[in-house]
């Protein structure tokens, strides 16, 4: 199984960070997660953030740094998760992949099942 790159933003605005839920019909269907998703062959990790955040939400986000990345295989996916930390500078958030987002702070996020990876990063933020 090949691995591949994944990035993820982890957007922040007024102390609250953007969650949305995986679509019903994808692996890990209905965990919460960050939104991003994978980089194509000859995009830097940036770019295919800025694209993927504009396709699955619509918005033009500023990437601030990167925040760290999280390994993560099981029978279907191998991955390499990439986090950076966001600001939504542009639009108004429209999912097109999602099936609902939520803004929660740092406390609010035991109330929510995220898939694996994006649970073990929050322990940084």
């Amino acid at each position: 199984m090949d691995k591949f790159d994944v990035v993820a933003a982890i957007i922040i605005k007024n102390n609250k960070f953007f969650i949305a839920k995986r679509n019903r019909n994808k692996h890990m269907g209905l965990s919460w997660e960050f939104p991003g998703g994978k980089v194509e062959k000859g995009e830097t990790f940036e770019a295919a953030l800025k694209r993927e955040i504009k396709e699955e939400l619509n918005i033009d986000i500023d990437i601030k740094n990167k925040l760290g990345e999280e390994n993560y295989q099981d029978e279907k996916i191998n991955v390499r998760l990439h986090y950076f930390i966001c600001s939504h500078i542009n639009g108004e958030i429209n999912l097109s992949e999602h099936e609902d987002s939520a803004w929660v702070t740092k406390n609010e996020f035991k109330n929510y099942n995220f898939a694996e990876g994006d649970s073990d990063i929050i322990n940084l933020l």
